[in-house]
């Protein structure tokens, strides 16, 4: 967690932040992994398909 109190920091607590910040980017990216697997067409389509029954107004019997 980064907090800023207040004020200017001088030019090596900026290099440090930086510096710090870049670092944790870096190892995070290179531990990162996609679990997603592949969706097949009919998948994603039954996600716009709403599957609950409804009545037809006048016409449901």
């Amino acid at each position: 967690m980064v907090r800023v109190a207040g004020g200017s920091p001088t030019d090596e607590e900026l290099a440090a932040i930086v510096t710090v910040v870049s670092e944790h980017y870096e190892q995070e990216a290179s531990t990162a992994t996609i679990t997603d697997e592949p969706v097949d067409r009919w998948s994603r389509s039954l996600r716009m398909r709403d599957t609950r029954r409804r009545e037809w107004g006048r016409f449901a019997g």
